[in-house]
């Protein structure tokens, strides 16, 4: 979308004599990384593919991009989104849809479907991308490459634009576990400018996943979720045969019943659509945001032609249910009714983590699906998040792995997710069984 192209190099030129000098270099020196275009990067353009913030540059780093470039790292450029991160497919863009690489007639996922696109073309090493309800590790699915969204609060979201604030994560795409786990090393941590990110120490996950585990861990699965009827009959089988697979190797797996799956995605929108609603209000045309004309009428009436001529469907569609269900007369109906839904799977998450040690579900009910295929039907867009939503509610991380093929050639894998910050866990497992089971 952006490309830095002259500075990239002018970048790798000072890589290039403080190595020959014999100074210490970085983690990252000299990888070639991607951001989305929702992730802040001083003087350079973020927009949330948006024309509410056409032509907007960034008056400073978000603290994911300053840990990246202290290690060494060459941004070079910034990657087409969904509007605002909303999105399961790249198509809501004012800068136009996303085509993957494998077909260019299908959509590459979404929300960081362009960050994902770069990765799976070779266009840079690893890619930063953000995970609301699934924005990493869908598209990671669609690409066959690695995604991965970290526990909520493992890494700053400093310099993030906000989507739903209790939802949003950094995360990174790769395309082996190892990038992401460096990577992750690199920009978790403590950070003063955001009160909600975690103190807990970071562990050096890239050495760490290569030391063997103590022992074998328990899987678990949610039977509901692979006899869904929505899931495609394929990657039910695989994942079916997978579990075989890991049984005959050792491995301990435990069926769970889980009889929350439809809560789950209805829950998740009423809740991101309510935070949206909230975080979108100051893009009015006055504190942030383009003006469509300069101000002749009434305030409401100006602050409505910006939004209208600022915003996408997308984002309007969502903003007008997050408005909706927090008006009075529907607040308890909807919004509490959703936080009590997310606070009971909170506590479930806790009671299944006290049983097994990792827990295994597909990414998305589907490979890759046609551009244009679900754009009129925004219910199942949002249905198809029925897989990825679930890890953004408990706020646990989720890592999706390209580990099968489909018979229609399109790449697919199963999700893994572990308790809260135990990426290690995740990152090594991920990284075994993508030596293991990769299948193409």
């Amino acid at each position: 979308m952006h490309t830095y192209a002259n500075e990239a190099l002018a970048q790798a030129d000072v890589l290039d004599a403080e190595r020959k000098s014999g100074a210490t270099i970085g983690k990252l020196h000299g990888v070639v990384v991607t951001i989305k275009d929702v992730i802040s990067y001083k003087n350079h353009p973020v927009s949330a593919a948006s024309n509410i913030l056409k032509g907007f540059h960034s008056i400073y780093n978000s603290t994911a991009v300053e840990r990246l470039l202290a290690e060494g790292a060459i941004i070079i450029g910034s990657n087409n989104c969904d509007e605002f991160a909303m999105g399961s497919s790249n198509e809501n863009s004012a800068y136009g849809v996303t085509r993957n690489m494998i077909d260019e007639n299908l959509v590459p996922g979404g929300s960081s479907g362009g960050s994902a696109v770069a990765v799976q073309a070779n266009l840079c090493m690893v890619s930063l991308g953000s995970d609301t309800g699934g924005s990493v590790r869908q598209p990671a699915d669609f690409c066959g490459i690695v995604g991965m969204k970290p526990t909520y609060g493992r890494i700053s979201r400093h310099g993030l634009i906000a989507y739903g604030s209790s939802f949003d994560q950094i995360g990174v795409l790769a395309r082996n576990v190892e990038d992401a786990a460096l990577v992750l090393s690199v920009i978790a941590g403590a950070d003063d400018f955001d009160s909600t990110v975690s103190s807990l120490p970071v562990p050096d996950y890239y050495s760490a996943i290569h030391q063997p585990a103590d022992k074998k861990p328990v899987v678990g699965y949610f039977r509901q979720t692979l006899q869904h009827e929505g899931l495609d009959e394929e990657i039910k089988a695989s994942h079916f045969y997978f579990i075989d697979q890991l049984k005959t190797d050792g491995y301990e797996v435990k069926e769970l019943d889980f009889d929350l799956i439809d809560y789950i995605v209805p829950a998740y929108y009423i809740l991101t659509t309510a935070e949206a609603s909230s975080n979108l209000s100051r893009y009015d045309g006055i504190r942030y945001g383009h003006q469509s004309q300069p101000i002749k009428q009434e305030l409401t009436e100006f602050y409505s032609a910006n939004r209208s001529s600022g915003f996408g469907k997308e984002v309007q569609r969502r903003i007008m249910l997050g408005t909706f269900v927090l008006s009075a007369g529907y607040y308890d109906a909807y919004y509490t009714k959703a936080q009590q839904v997310r606070r009971k799977l909170y506590e479930q998450i806790k009671l299944v983590f006290s049983e097994i040690d990792v827990l295994i579900m597909p990414v998305s009910p589907t490979t890759a699906f046609r551009i244009g295929e679900k754009s009129n039907n925004p219910v199942e867009m949002y249905i198809a998040d029925i897989y990825t939503v679930f890890a953004n509610l408990v706020g646990i991380p989720a890592l999706s792995i390209p580990l099968f093929q489909h018979s229609n050639g399109l790449p697919f894998g199963p999700q893994l997710m572990t308790k809260h910050f135990d990426e290690l866990s995740l990152l090594r497992l991920g990284n075994d069984w993508m030596k293991t089971y990769k299948t193409n």
